[in-house]
């Protein structure tokens, strides 16, 4: 839920810092919260304290993947409908298809196309807004 005046959390479920750094300098200027996690395990911790208004979710992770997180965060009623981008390198054929069916909501591939993320992460929050209102 979105909040007026208040800052949207992103949740970066990534295991690279290089990726992690990349992401919270994207967002830093943008008035979001980013908040960064590296592995599936931490982030469904987490996640049952805690109230992102999206999830930027790579795939590939140690302890458990993406997949597997996405796929809990949908089965839940107070994660499932938090927003998921994929964000992730697999992109071979019927990789998006899979990442859709896992749980998440939308996909991007590595290496990031920065003004193609910001697009999206503004298209979900304006959607999450819509939604709420």
């Amino acid at each position: 839920m979105l909040v007026p005046n208040h800052s949207p959390l992103i949740l970066v479920v990534e295991d690279a810092p290089d990726n992690q750094v990349l992401v919270e300098q994207v967002f830093q200027d943008s008035g979001y919260q980013v908040t960064c996690i590296q592995d599936g395990q931490a982030a469904l911790d987490w996640l049952e304290t805690n109230h992102p208004n999206l999830i930027l979710l790579d795939l590939s992770l140690p302890e458990i993947d993406g997949w597997e997180v996405a796929r809990q965060l949908k089965a839940s009623d107070r994660t499932a409908q938090i927003p998921i981008i994929a964000v992730t390198a697999h992109a071979m054929k019927g990789d998006k298809e899979s990442a859709i069916a896992s749980g998440c909501d939308d996909y991007l591939t590595k290496p990031l196309d920065i003004d193609l993320l910001e697009a999206c992460v503004k298209l979900w929050l304006d959607k999450q807004w819509e939604e709420d209102s």
